[in-house]
Order: C-alpha cells, then sequence, then structure tokens
C-alpha cells in the first residue's frame, strides 16, 4: 500500500508529494520547496519516517514545480526527472520565475523518455500518463493498485489546467483528460498540483471543463 503525504511549499502555493510503502522506500513528487523552513520541513518528514528517497519527480516544467528540484537533488543525491516534452520550459523556468517576481535558481533537472512508463519503489509502482495541454510534457503519475492519481496542474476539484501559457493547448488538454483519465474510473481519487484533492467522478459530473 502506498502512503501518500502533501505538502504546499513556494509563494505559488504548489502541492508537494512524498509517497512511500511498507519497504521504506520513497519517491517526491515535484519538490517546489523554495526557501530553507520549507526544505527543512520536507527533509525532517522524511527522516522522520525513516524512509529513503530513491526518485525524484517533476509533473511538469512549470518554474513554481521545479523550485525545489536544487535543494532535493542536492540533498537525496538524485536528479529530478522530468518529461522531455517539457525541457524548454526547464531551460527557461529562471526566466519565466522572474516575470512573476520570482528569483530562482536553473533547475537540476533531467529528461527521461522512459517517465511514461512505470516508476518502481519498493514494493509499489506509478504509471505515467502523459496528459499535454497545460504544458507539452504534462505527466500524471496512477496508482492502479491503490486508486489514485498525482496530476500536477493538468486537472484541479471543478477546474483544469490554465493553457495560456507557452506549449499550452486548450482542446488538447480537455481530450486527454477525457480520453486518459476519466476511463480509470470514478472512484480514483485525484491529487492536484495546487489545491484539494478530488475524485474523478467528482469532476466528470461537475466539472463545467468536462462538460
Amino acid at each position: 500500500m502506498i502512503h501518500l503525504c502533501k505538502f504546499t511549499f513556494n509563494p505559488v502555493g504548489v502541492n508537494a508529494y512524498v509517497l512511500w510503502d511498507e519497504t521504506k522506500e520513497a519517491i517526491i513528487i515535484d519538490p517546489a520547496c523554495s526557501i530553507g523552513r520549507e526544505e527543512e520541513q520536507l527533509s525532517r518528514f522524511i527522516s522522520d519516517q525513516g524512509v529513503e528517497v530513491v526518485g525524484l519527480y517533476n509533473t511538469h516544467g512549470h518554474f513554481d514545480h521545479l523550485m525545489g528540484n536544487n535543494f532535493a537533488s542536492a540533498k537525496w543525491k538524485l536528479k529530478c526527472k522530468i518529461h522531455p516534452d517539457d525541457l524548454p520550459l526547464v531551460v527557461d523556468a529562471k526566466q519565466h520565475a522572474l516575470m512573476f517576481g520570482i528569483h530562482m535558481p536553473s533547475p537540476d533537472t533531467a529528461v527521461d523518455l522512459l517517465l511514461t512508463e512505470i516508476i518502481y519503489f519498493g514494493n509499489s509502482s506509478l504509471k505515467g500518463i502523459h496528459v499535454p495541454g497545460h504544458s507539452p510534457g504534462s505527466v500524471a503519475f496512477y496508482a492502479e493498485a491503490d486508486k489514485f492519481l498525482v496530476v500536477g496542474d493538468i486537472l484541479f476539484e471543478g477546474s483544469v489546467g490554465r493553457t495560456d501559457l507557452p506549449g499550452g493547448d486548450h482542446n488538447q488538454l480537455i481530450s486527454g483528460i477525457k480520453s486518459k483519465l476519466l476511463p480509470l474510473g470514478d472512484e480514483v481519487i485525484v491529487y492536484s498540483g495546487h489545491g484539494n484533492e478530488t475524485n474523478l467522478g467528482k469532476e466528470r459530473r461537475y466539472n463545467p471543463f468536462l462538460q
């Protein structure tokens, strides 16, 4: 069984997720921490749980989700992996952050062609599902056995990811959500990159963007 803990970090309020199972192997999705207090909170949680971080992953390449990459990469001696289609966003992340008045270093990030296959840690696995539209390389991570998704900014409670940023495509995003995520089942819990968790049944029935 996968355990999940959510943290909300940085000025943009990004949800960072730590996932682990009974083997005490863990992964972090979108580390996102931007100041010392947040870095300490994340590292203390990892230490207190007694888990070993064996993987770092980004749901997509927008700067706010990359803000913890350098800390996490240095702390756990791993590269944060991202879908290759979002490499241009990684390259430009520092400049994009400045447009919002936020200073950050260039993120330490490695593209991974296998990100949309299966990620293994401990006795658990996540399937990467490529759902472009919010960004070209947006990926949702699906825990089939535990019936949840970590979706980044693809889907929110009552909303979907914005598509007015570079590489965005609203029709592509809606099509991907309907064809790749909703068929996974109404009971699947959705953990988003900002805000509260929801489930696919609620979004299928009530999300105005999916009607």
